[in-house]
């Protein structure tokens, strides 16, 4: 369980090559020849897509042989090619299976490139893959009785996990508690009732927040976890979800259980107090910014146009991290300040406490 596959070992011969071949070059001459063929750039190719649920795809994915893998759970960043320019996004592949991935995105009012992934991407597009990251995984072997929570497209790295204990003939008791506003938008809907129905030790458990049809299902933190799912204080948990969602579940269970992990997809709201701007000096450039103290550095920089490397935009791949030469930030996970010179800091998840200088 949990096998990650390895690109192969380079040959004498491709040693040598290296030191004679500008990998760029290559990389255009052999992309003539086949889409998927690169020096050395892990590269994806799209095979299929197909509706999800209401308002999100999923996208199967071809990788090449540079493609070290992932395991269950862990998130890739996506290159995508939009304008002339390469956008990067992270995402949890709801599937893995040798050189295929599968990832199911839902689309994002005003996100560049949910939308174009959603609506345009074409069979055949070629995408740029990052390494694989992200450690709220599968231990090797498993045990004891567990509990997946998640919320909108949180259920996506739970889903690999599921099929993966699936094909390991469901070897532990696991409870799914799914929330989704509407049974339309509910992602696997079919593959978790045919799981369910194959495995004694599943239960599956969705909870419609604005379905028009019944009665609404209360949210996380009006939810008594112990009541619905049997010996809460014995479980091993997973959450996955945005911000609030997580917040919740942590508050809620986090000493009250053997095991509690969880990754938000979405950044924290600003806390009280927290607004009013500061300026931001880019050392490199020598720009000064006025930016918001309660918005992330990376969002600030973007809504002033520009562009700083990114990629799951919630503090987990280190894409976007940058050296603090001054001043003082605020990490928007803990509300924590942080004033150390040379120090590193995540943009995703940082805003700027006072006025900052950053190298940009």
């Amino acid at each position: 369980m949990n096998a990650i596959r390895r690109p192969r070992s380079s040959s004498p011969v491709q040693r040598v090559a290296r030191r004679l071949v500008e990998p760029a070059v290559f990389d255009f001459w052999a992309s003539r020849v086949h889409p998927l063929w690169s020096w050395e750039r892990p590269l994806a190719r799209l095979r299929e897509r197909r509706q999800a649920a209401e308002g999100a795809v999923t996208l199967v994915l071809q990788t090449n042989r540079h493609f070290a893998g992932l395991r269950a759970g862990q998130h890739i960043n996506l290159g995508v090619e939009l304008d002339g320019a390469r956008i990067t996004r992270s995402y949890s592949p709801s599937k893995v299976a040798g050189n295929r991935l599968e990832i199911t995105v839902r689309e994002v009012e005003g996100g560049r490139v949910s939308q174009h992934l959603c609506r345009h991407a074409r069979i055949g597009e070629v995408f740029a893959l990052g390494a694989a990251f992200g450690t709220m995984t599968l231990p090797a072997a498993v045990h004891g009785p567990w509990l997946f929570l998640a919320a909108g497209s949180g259920i996506t790295p739970l889903m690999a996990m599921l099929r993966e204990l699936d094909a390991a003939g469901m070897p532990v008791e696991l409870d799914l508690v799914y929330w989704a506003r509407t049974r339309a938008e509910v992602c696997f809907a079919d593959e978790l009732a045919a799981l369910a129905a194959r495995h004694r030790g599943l239960r599956v458990h969705l909870r419609l927040t604005r379905q028009a049809d019944g009665p609404a299902a209360p949210r996380i933190d009006d939810t008594d976890l112990a009541a619905l799912v049997p010996e809460l204080g014995h479980r091993q948990v997973f959450a996955c979800g945005p911000h609030g969602f997580v917040h919740s579940a942590r508050a809620q269970l986090e000493g009250r259980v053997v095991r509690f992990e969880a990754e938000a997809f979405t950044p924290p709201r600003a806390l009280p107090g927290e607004g009013g701007s500061v300026a931001l000096t880019l050392s490199r450039s020598g720009r000064t910014l006025t930016v918001p103290r309660d918005a992330s550095l990376l969002e600030a920089l973007e809504a002033q146009g520009l562009r700083p490397a990114s990629g799951c935009r919630m503090g987990i791949c280190n894409t976007c991290a940058c050296t603090r030469r001054e001043g003082i930030t605020r990490d928007t996970q803990t509300n924590a300040r942080s004033g150390e010179p040379d120090a590193t800091v995540r943009l995703c998840i940082s805003a700027a406490a006072t006025d900052l200088t950053l190298d940009l």
